[in-house]
């Protein structure tokens, strides 16, 4: 999955939405993210927060926040119903569903890649973190109570994400795993460019090791010997084996044990 990058060279049109345009960055291409939701304010502490508030004001990162009852042709804003053949909960329907999405596809020069947030879909990893990262614009649909009716996968055709093995209340917790992971890999986001390369399951597929910091000893704990040495040509290799010895207690199945 590769999408077009491009520098900012001018503002793009203006959005009616909950968020006003940060100033742009020239030197940087910037990333683009629509929330689509039933709960959109969940979303603003989260923005408020670290990088990710960073990264917005210095015009890095853009997310705005829909909300699925502003585009509901019923007149007293319900977006969800029973599912046909009965069953548990309520599920959201297809028209403001398909109203908002192909709405928001219209705010942007270009249409954004449509992402559903379910258990369903594809577990999100480093590698699908590294995809999403291509793309300059995001669209993210979260689900609430049973999920959607299905003919929204079907007409809309988005890419099923799923934060793991379990089911959360709504899309909106995995849909901010999304914008959190994704925007580490944006140039000018983190302090120092290289971070990312040293994450777990970053170029070398294996775990981090451990880190220490002050004081060097605590409670009868002691820092390594080896990263008080400046001996660098240790130290890597110190901290490659304990990649390797982590990977394979704590993550026998990753790949990179099978090399």
């Amino acid at each position: 999955m590769v999408a077009k990058k491009r520098v900012v060279k001018k503002t793009v049109a203006k959005k009616k939405n909950r968020l006003s345009k940060p100033p742009i960055v020239w030197q940087y291409r910037v990333m683009r993210f629509d929330v689509l939701s039933i709960f959109p304010d969940i979303f603003t502490s989260y923005l408020q927060q670290s990088l990710l508030k960073l990264a917005i004001e210095r015009g890095l990162v853009e997310v705005h926040l829909w909300d699925f009852r502003e585009f509901t042709e019923d007149k007293h804003q319900k977006v969800d119903d029973k599912p046909f053949g009965g069953g548990p909960g309520m599920l959201l329907c297809c028209q403001p569903i398909f109203d908002c999405v192909e709405s928001v596809q219209q705010k942007s020069e270009e249409p954004g890649q449509l992402v559903m947030l379910s258990p369903q879909g594809r577990r999100l990893d480093h590698q699908l973190v590294t995809e999403l990262a291509e793309y300059d614009r995001l669209v993210l649909l979260c689900g609430r109570y049973e999920g959607f009716d299905e003919r929204i996968r079907e007409g809309l055709k988005p890419l099923e994400i799923s934060a793991g093995d379990f089911v959360a209340n709504g899309g909106e917790v995995p849909a901010m795993l999304v914008i959190d992971t994704v925007i580490r890999m944006i140039p000018g986001v983190l302090g120092d460019e290289t971070s990312n390369r040293y994450d777990s399951f970053a170029q070398s597929g294996l775990l981090e090791g451990p880190q220490y910091t002050r004081p060097r000893e605590f409670r009868g704990m002691s820092v390594p010997e080896v990263l008080l040495s400046g001996d660098h040509e240790k130290i890597e290799r110190w901290r490659h084996e304990q990649s390797l010895q982590r990977t394979r207690e704590r993550r026998g199945e990753l790949p990179a044990n099978r090399g």
